[in-house]
């Protein structure tokens, strides 16, 4: 589950609200150790995840970075020729 959580700071243009909430889902699915609250613990889950989501969001803003950003695009191809060469047979 973890492996889904993408760095999010340093990166123009910067970090969407959606990527926020996805990297905190996946945080809490792991922590929860489920992918799927039941109905008795959904509002739990949820508020768990709008809070995390939350402290994500201010520490993206309260972050320095000294070096230059990272463009998306670029950090995808690299991340995919990672993977070609990992996965190759």
């Amino acid at each position: 589950m973890c492996r889904n959580i993408r760095p999010l700071n340093n990166f123009e243009p910067p970090a969407t609200r959606d990527e926020t909430h996805a990297a905190a889902l996946q945080y809490v699915r792991k922590v929860a150790g489920t992918t799927k609250p039941s109905s008795r613990n959904q509002e739990a889950f949820d508020r768990a995840v709008a809070a995390v989501a939350h402290a994500t969001e201010h520490l993206l803003d309260e972050l320095v970075n000294v070096g230059p950003k990272k463009d998306r695009v670029v950090e995808a191809a690299k991340a995919r020729a990672r993977a070609e060469k990992r996965y190759a047979s």
